[in-house]
């Protein structure tokens, strides 16, 4: 997209959280409404979108199981690498002025406050960074992964209370709003949009 924003203060509003929270669906219900309020344009970036087939079909040939996305293996091997590919589209896009929303678990990231720091990201120093953290209860997020059916999370499921111990709370920031989406509230929602551009 061409972005109507000045290549000054270009923006990226990250949707993060754990599997199963919502991020994706909520990202893609927020877009229209910043555009709206905003008057500006964004690059939309989902790391699912990016990375989906790639890393399963790496993972195939080194696993043979290419739906694996959590297996020590992976986090190892391949994690970090999708990670940084994903910031560095983030980065040639917000060079150019364009604004990004960028959907992604960036748990690692955030918990290190590397996502808070222009600098660590090498974005635009001007970059205005803001974070919706979406929040859902542990049970919920197992049930609604359960029925969606996704084969990306079967070594989540089977693995189940070992992958539980990464669905840690992220540090408190003044970059993040978080969000709770158990029972989707549309006047919230609206609140969390006007906080992430303002």
């Amino acid at each position: 997209m061409v972005c109507k924003l000045t290549p000054s203060a270009p923006r990226l509003i990250l949707f993060a959280g754990h599997a199963g929270t919502g991020k994706s669906t909520l990202a893609k219900r927020a877009l229209p409404l910043i555009i709206e309020s905003t008057g500006e344009d964004f690059f939309f970036l989902d790391k699912d979108t990016v990375y989906g087939a790639f890393s399963a079909h790496v993972m195939g040939l080194t696993t043979q199981n290419p739906n694996d996305r959590d297996s020590p293996y992976y986090l190892q091997n391949l994690r970090d690498w999708e990670y940084q590919g994903l910031i560095d589209i983030t980065r040639e896009n917000l060079l150019l002025g364009v604004n990004v929303i960028l959907v992604g678990p960036f748990s690692k990231e955030i918990q290190s406050g590397r996502m808070f720091n222009p600098e660590a990201l090498g974005i635009p120093a001007q970059t205005k960074i803001s974070i919706a953290w979406i929040d859902l209860e542990e049970s919920e997020a197992k049930s609604r992964m359960e029925k969606r059916d996704d084969p990306r999370d079967q070594w989540k499921l089977a693995h189940w209370d070992e992958y539980a111990k990464r669905r840690i709370d992220p540090p408190q920031h003044s970059s993040i709003q978080r969000f709770d989406n158990l029972n989707f509230n549309q006047a919230k929602f609206e609140e969390l949009i006007n906080a992430l551009i303002k």
